[in-house]
């Protein structure tokens, strides 16, 4: 249950103070899914730059330079590494022939120690699952759609990616999580959270609620590439889904279930809902995901 947000300041028209309170906005909305850690990435002065910590994202202080136009941010809840080491958290830094890149990820994957030893992976005192991504990318040599789409089916479980290179180029790589991507045409502005709600939420704490939004259609399954002069372009990749019988139908979920004190975490969440733990392994068992779930919890007509 991380939280990924950020904003892309197409025209540059923003303030370093009025992105520093847009990002502060999000991060803070974005504490409703975790508050183990918080980090951001930037390009500002010619370098990529990457600020993170342990603990929630209210007690960061966000300073965004006046000539950052892309900020990708994330808020951690943990389920694989300590956060209180901070090298276990997001946003992780990666680098190809000839740039710099941050990666950042909402989800769960399974396969990263067997990925590790499979693909003969560098060993790192990085624990957490989500920097598998990081190094399948450095393995190819390359930072594309095409080494995106590579490492976005090779992975297992459950993920939205965001990755930041130091050409101010986003990428959204975009499995079965949810993910939602507001466009500001007035302003040449991009914002973007984890749900919807989280997003709409932090837009009405800014200046922002007066202005006309389009929301941009994603995918499961697409690559989403948005340059700093906010030109979007998109892939596709293979989504990998298990199929397995319930009952008398069959349903279709992701390969492995979802990582125990995640579960746990999430069975808490819903008991403050009302809903007794069974309930929740019930919904699993029909071929919910962890996240559709949550997405419920907070308002979704789902349940």
């Amino acid at each position: 249950m991380c939280c990924l947000f950020g904003l892309i300041d197409c025209r540059h028209t923003l303030t370093g103070r009025q992105k520093s309170r847009l990002v502060s906005c999000l991060a803070l909305e974005s504490e409703a899914r975790g508050t183990d850690a918080a980090g951001i990435a930037y390009n500002s002065a010619g370098r990529l730059r990457i600020y993170k910590r342990p603990g929630p994202a209210h007690l960061l202080r966000f300073h965004i330079p006046n000539d950052a136009r892309v900020v990708m941010g994330h808020t951690r809840l943990t389920t694989q590494g300590n956060a209180g080491h901070n090298r276990n958290n997001h946003p992780f830094a990666g680098q190809v022939p000839g740039s710099r890149f941050a990666l950042a990820h909402n989800g769960v994957l399974y396969n990263d120690l067997s990925l590790r030893r499979s693909h003969s992976l560098p060993r790192t005192r990085i624990e957490t699952d989500s920097y598998v991504a990081v190094q399948l990318i450095e393995q190819q040599r390359a930072l594309t759609p095409a080494s995106l789409r590579q490492m976005a089916e090779t992975v297992e479980g459950s993920f939205v990616f965001t990755v930041l290179d130091e050409r101010d180029d986003l990428y959204v790589i975009k499995g079965d999580n949810p993910f939602c991507l507001l466009h500001f045409p007035r302003l040449g502005l991009y914002l973007y959270a984890s749900t919807e709600a989280i997003l709409r939420q932090a837009v009405a704490r800014t200046w922002l609620r007066w202005e006309q939004a389009e929301e941009v259609a994603i995918g499961s399954g697409d690559i989403l590439r948005i340059n700093r002069r906010g030109e979007v372009q998109t892939d596709h990749f293979e989504m990998g889904w298990t199929m397995y019988p319930h009952g008398r139908s069959w349903g279709r979920f992701s390969s492995c279930l979802p990582e125990p004190r995640y579960l746990e975490q999430l069975k808490s969440v819903a008991a403050s809902f009302g809903y007794a733990p069974e309930q929740i392994d019930q919904l699993l068992q029909e071929g919910w995901s962890t996240d559709e779930i949550e997405d419920a919890l907070y308002g979704y007509d789902y349940l």
